[in-house]
């Protein structure tokens, strides 16, 4: 019974997290109770549940006499959190370096070059996916769960910056040459000048975030 009833409360949790991600609930919008109960068919009990696990994600936040939000995130905050992000990721690299073998380094090959092709294309949206795919594959690669779990936290409060920063003229063909120098890093075995890679890249991405504010972007 207890099983099930966790069962029941992760369920809701991702079910709300994947929401957030994908930006059906806004930062600053109200998650009201009684809606989540009947959108996700669950009782009020693991609705509670399920936004303190997110609360403790740092995704929402409760307001006193105001009920649960989704937690907005300041550009300064989210720069704070990149350069987190650059330690984290930096590691992840160097350990998939350490560990990857041929099949996931064709992976990584095909990825690198669909990359090359949606941005010749003009295609951000769908390199903004295969980006998150990357990213994604290099931690599966590492098998490191301690720092992914720590990247996927990290990385679900910046949501709405990463959208903006998609947007950003020129950012694919900046993020672009400094992926496919990730891949090759890693796909070599050479775990120091993975980390390395990795952690150019992500401090482009606050050197990014950073133009977004001084542009008066989202606060």
């Amino acid at each position: 019974m207890a099983a099930e009833r966790d069962g029941d409360r992760r369920h809701v949790s991702d079910a709300l997290r994947d929401a957030i991600l994908k930006g059906e609930f806004l930062p600053g919008e109200r998650l009201v109770e009684a809606q989540l109960m009947t959108r996700f068919g669950a009782s009020r009990f693991n609705v509670r549940a399920a936004l303190q696990d997110l609360a403790s994600e740092g995704l929402v936040e409760a307001q006193r006499n105001r009920g649960a939000q989704v937690r907005k995130v300041s550009l300064e905050e989210a720069v704070e959190i990149t350069e987190v992000r650059m330690v984290v990721e930096g590691l992840i690299a160097a350990r998939a370096a350490e560990r990857v073998d041929a099949e996931r380094a064709s992976e990584l090959d095909e990825i690198g070059l669909l990359m090359r092709r949606a941005v010749e294309a003009g295609e951000y949206r769908r390199y903004s996916d295969l980006n998150q795919r990357l990213h994604a594959l290099i931690r599966e690669i590492a098998g490191h769960r301690t720092a992914d779990r720590i990247v996927g936290m990290l990385r679900g409060q910046l949501v709405r910056h990463q959208f903006v920063l998609s947007l950003l003229p020129g950012r694919p063909q900046t993020s672009l040459p400094q992926h496919e120098r990730i891949i090759t890093a890693i796909r070599d075995g050479d775990a120091k000048v993975a980390e390395a890679a990795m952690r150019e890249h992500i401090a482009s991405v606050i050197e990014a975030l950073r133009s977004i504010d001084q542009l008066g972007g989202p606060a």
